[in-house]
């Protein structure tokens, strides 16, 4: 007994230092990047002596640099108008078309998702031609709706509201339709609001992809009134150069939406994702 309470306390240890090691490593770029902001010039490309930590002073100056030279407050709303309907449209069009593949029987169901799951598997670089032309015939360039155009329909979405749906017991719906609820009232009143969980965790990962998209926006919004942080950045990069610190900063204030965001929905996260199943 007393053996095998030692063995279960040293596994815990080995899993708990091995988890512990694991955090340190993937927080290390964030921490290099915050106090490479805070560093000049010479200090961040200084290799010998290497400067970890800034030396005599910390230069917050930075922040305000880069601040001062771009309109940040243009590009946060760019990039959160872009989350937030790329958000309504992939909860809309997921929900619907989970429900209608995990509760309801029609002709080609089946192979309707498999298309679904194809488009999962095939590089969404691969639709940015023809997408562009569609945004471009809808003279939509240099817009919000440009932007969110790609992510108006979620492939991922389908399949983690499917999932969601197929968890929920059929007895609900069944106790539904005795009271006399239709197809709509069963959906909207029944058991979409069981899978609130679900929706939030696909809000969370479509706000992350929107957020982090660089390609599309640099393709469909070259004026830079109407471009995002990430596209933004990447224009930066050409105009600093090499002056690391003030591009650090940059990125520094370009990553705290998403930090809030993670920080308020962090438990329906990892609530929505524990219900569904998946394995990210």
């Amino acid at each position: 007994m007393k053996s095998k309470s030692c063995s279960t306390i040293i596994s815990n240890y080995i899993v708990y230092g091995t988890l512990i090691i694991m955090s340190f490593i993937m927080i290390i770029p964030f921490a290099w990047m915050i106090l490479t902001a805070v560093k000049t010039n010479q200090e961040a490309i200084s290799v010998d002596p290497f400067y970890f930590f800034p030396q005599a002073k910390w230069h917050w100056e930075n922040f305000l640099t880069v601040w001062k030279s771009y309109n940040f407050f243009i590009l946060y709303k760019n990039t959160l108008l872009m989350i937030f309907f790329r958000i309504v449209c992939a909860c809309l069009t997921a929900t619907l078309a989970g429900y209608a593949f995990a509760r309801l029987k029609f002709p080609g169901k089946n192979i309707l998702f498999a298309l679904v799951l194809i488009q999962m598997m095939i590089p969404s670089q691969i639709f940015i031609i023809p997408q562009y032309l569609m945004v471009s015939k809808l003279g939509w360039l240099n817009t919000t709706s440009g932007l969110v155009f790609p992510g108006m329909v979620s492939a991922f979405g389908t399949y983690l509201l499917k999932t969601a749906f197929e968890n929920l017991p059929k007895d609900l719906e069944e106790a539904a339709n005795i009271d006399g609820c239709n197809v709509g009232q069963r959906f909207l009143f029944i058991m979409m609001p069981l899978t609130k969980s679900a929706m939030v965790a696909l809000g969370i990962f479509t706000a992350l992809f929107a957020f982090k998209d660089l390609m599309w926006p640099m393709i469909v919004c070259t004026n830079s009134m109407t471009t995002t942080l990430s596209a933004g950045l990447a224009k930066m990069q050409g105009q600093y150069g090499t002056e690391y610190p003030t591009m650090m900063a940059a990125a520094v204030i370009a990553v705290i939406p998403m930090i809030v965001i993670y920080v308020i929905f962090q438990k329906h996260f990892v609530k929505g994702i524990a219900s569904s199943g998946l394995k990210l």
